[in-house]
């Protein structure tokens, strides 16, 4: 056991910004003896400035500056409420104990604030990789930390270390009044071309609690300047795809920073060379060539101009527009031709890649392919515009059509015509005519009325409006139809169509006629079988009385309609009698 008074306290005490600090005093007096009082005091300027002294549980503070902020707790440990970066500082604990003496001991207090986010800002202007002196690539600043933090920069995630004439890091330390340290660096590093895609970003190192800490800034790039080495022409869209009407971009590309100066040029005859630099964008390196032809085709030339150093580089490409030209079709035999002939229809064109052949008609259907086409029995109604497609199945879109008229001459032939037709007196009917013809027939009716006529490719349709009469009734119509190789002509013939109650008329006397005769036939009969008709069945008979008068009766009756009234002279068993017996066909003579 000691034999002295002693006091321990921890060596250091780190506490936030704003929080509290506990400083913990802890002593040994022998014998178990007590104290008399402890003082609380600090460091400032080598000058020892109390705070407060306990005694037994009560506290006498001494300083206005910790007013309100001070504690003590039952184990003798001081407690610093809201503390500041001011308060960072060494603290006394200091025991008497009567016949023991004094002991005292200290802790450094340390207080810290956590730095903000560093704020890395690419320097305004732009790195020159061929300048003598270090461009300033960025700065970073980190503000209201304590105590001061450190500030290292990375590049594409490799720490930079200072380098004579390549990598130069200077800094600057602000204490702000509130006790706050504001800590800036600054960045000047060589670049070169492959620096055009490298990324900085800077790192805050500070302490906290024994432990080292870091905080690392977003990550920046940096624009570089550097002369062009390479420069590049394409055309677009491909060379290989462009056709006679197309719009084509030359595009001139310089890996150079920033972009050179672009003239282009076309070769003519001779070698000479074409300056199209007033049609391009001469700053983004773009010629624009719209609605191409054959003659764009040629060899273009793109030059780049480096301002630095007047460098000139150069790049050529060759375009190519695909074209058809020359589409012609040729029609064997070429004299006109008449209904029933046979016609060959050729087709040739000119271009540079092969070219495919199509026919189509004049609804736009596909009727054969290759370049010819045949055409027999030809007729009036074969006769059309069919149209040659050529067609590149190389240069998608590049197509061309040539139509040709096929007209097969003769005089018209009637094709319809309303005959015959059923009218009615005083009606007013339409009469229809229609012909195919070329050249194009007239038609003409014999009989006045009002016509309209109707024209369908080779078709002529005719209406004429009339009302019927008695002589249109008897003669009919004729239509005539004309043109310059004949004539044409057919007769419409007009029935009667008789009324329904004609008709009903006619029927009822048909029928009233033949139940006449049929009467007739049955009385006759009956006569007969009753005996007062005393004739033969054979031929013709001679019946002769007593007080016979020289006068005779002859009843002579005929049938005309023997199919008609064959029912009305059956039998009772419905069989037909033969003709021997039926009344229609006999002749009887009777006495007056």
């Amino acid at each position: 056991a000691a034999s002295k008074l002693e006091v321990s306290m921890p060596a250091v005490v780190e506490v936030e910004s704003g929080g509290t600090a506990r400083i913990e005093c802890n002593f040994y007096i022998p014998g178990n003896g007590s104290y008399a009082y402890i003082n609380w005091s600090y460091i400032d300027r080598n000058n020892r400035v109390r705070l407060c002294r306990v005694m037994g549980s009560e506290i006498l503070e001494e300083n206005t500056d910790y007013k309100g902020r001070l504690s003590v707790g039952e184990d003798k440990a001081l407690s610093i409420s809201r503390v500041t970066v001011q308060d960072a500082r060494t603290f006394l604990c200091q025991v008497e104990a009567g016949s023991h003496g004094v002991g005292e001991n200290h802790t450094k207090l340390h207080v810290y604030t956590m730095p903000g986010s560093p704020l890395p800002s690419p320097h305004g202007g732009t790195p020159c990789s061929r300048c003598s002196l270090l461009p300033q690539i960025a700065q970073c600043v980190s503000r209201n930390s304590f105590p001061p933090p450190n500030i290292t920069w990375h590049k594409n995630g490799e720490q930079l270390q200072p380098e004579e004439k390549m990598v130069k890091i200077p800094a600057t330390l602000t204490r702000e009044s509130s006790g706050l340290y504001t800590v800036s660096s600054t960045l000047f590093a060589h670049v070169t071309r492959e620096d055009r895609n490298s990324r900085y970003h800077c790192t805050v190192h500070y302490w906290l609690r024994g432990q080292k800490r870091a905080v690392e800034s977003r990550q920046v790039n940096v624009t570089v300047f550097y002369p062009a080495q390479h420069v590049k022409l394409q055309v677009m869209p491909s060379s290989a795809l462009v056709k006679e009407g197309d719009d084509v971009k030359l595009v001139c590309e310089a890996d150079g920073n920033p972009a050179p100066v672009f003239s282009f040029y076309k070769r003519e005859l001779e070698d000479s060379w074409q300056d199209l630099t007033s049609l391009a964008d001469t700053n983004s390196g773009v010629l624009n060539l719209h609605d191409v032809n054959k003659s764009s085709s040629g060899l273009y030339r793109c030059q780049t101009l480096d301002l630095d150093d007047m460098r000139q580089l150069e790049k050529d490409v060759e375009l190519v527009v695909n074209y058809i030209e020359g589409v012609h079709v040729k029609m064997e035999p070429s004299s006109p031709l008449q209904e029933g002939d046979n016609v060959r229809l050729s087709c040739n064109a000119h271009s540079p890649v092969a070219l495919d052949y199509q026919w189509r008609d004049e609804k736009g259907k596909k009727v054969a392919e290759g370049n010819q086409l045949f055409l027999s029995n030809l007729t009036f109604e074969t006769s059309s515009n069919f149209s040659c497609k050529v067609i590149a199945p190389s240069v998608p879109g590049l197509e061309q059509s040539k139509q040709v008229a096929v007209a097969v001459q003769g005089k018209p032939r009637i094709v319809a015509i309303s005959s015959p037709l059923y009218v009615r007196q005083d009606e007013v009917v339409n009469l229809t005519c229609k012909a195919i013809a070329f050249p194009r027939p007239s038609v003409h009716w014999n009989v006045n009325g009002t016509a309209h006529e109707y024209v369908e490719n080779q078709h002529i349709a005719s209406n004429l409006t009339v009302r019927v009469s008695h002589d249109l009734l008897r003669a009919g119509a004729m239509c005539r139809v004309s043109n310059a190789l004949g004539v044409s002509e057919k007769h419409i013939q007009l029935l009667d169509q008789k009324t329904p109650e004609s008709k009903g008329v006619i029927i009822v006397a048909i029928i009233v006629c033949i139940l006449v005769v049929a009467v007739l036939g049955s009385v006759i009969y009956f006569l007969h079988k009753k005996g007062k008709i005393p004739c033969g069945r054979a031929g013709k008979q001679d019946i002769t009385k007593p007080e016979a008068r020289k006068d005779k009766i002859v009843v002579e009756v005929k049938s005309d309609k023997l199919s008609e009234e064959a029912g009305l002279l059956q039998g009772a068993n419905g069989e037909k009698r033969p003709a021997a017996d039926q009344v229609g066909q006999s002749i009887v003579h009777c006495p007056s």
